[in-house]
């Protein structure tokens, strides 16, 4: 075991030097999107989200004019 390792078991906390060091090694194992797998992500999750939008906003419709029928 190393030092480094010791020494983060014992107080409990890691140096922030260790973690910087930890953190770029695991931002270097991860497999990044292409260009064209980041434009279709952008355009599925656009258009889930326009849905959703779109699917609240009618139901918002729906249920206020349903109110409005039934009180007023």
């Amino acid at each position: 075991m190393s030092d480094h390792h010791e020494l983060a078991t014992k107080s409990g906390r890691t140096s922030p030097i260790t973690f910087y060091r930890q953190a770029v090694a695991e931002l270097r194992k991860v497999v990044w999107p292409t260009r064209p797998q980041v434009v279709n992500y952008f355009f599925i999750v656009l258009f889930f989200v326009l849905f959703m939008m779109a699917l609240v906003a009618g139901l918002d419709l729906a249920f206020s004019k349903l109110m409005f029928s039934i009180f007023a």
